[in-house]
């Protein structure tokens, strides 16, 4: 799991490099709030896995 956040991280840092040496705006939440919206989403979703998986 590290691996691969940390793959994940380097390509998020190369598209961000890329996105603003060809102008571009960032494909990402421009605030913090925006990026909790984001782990939350992740972590709602994680919590409905759990709870399908301890009720089968």
């Amino acid at each position: 799991m590290i691996k691969e956040a940390f793959l994940a991280m380097i390509a998020g840092i190369v598209i961000g490099v890329v996105f603003k040496l060809i102008k571009l705006p960032l494909p990402a939440p421009p605030v913090l709030a925006g990026v909790l919206g984001v782990a939350g989403v992740y972590i709602g979703g994680k919590i409905i896995e759990v709870l399908f998986m301890r009720f089968q």
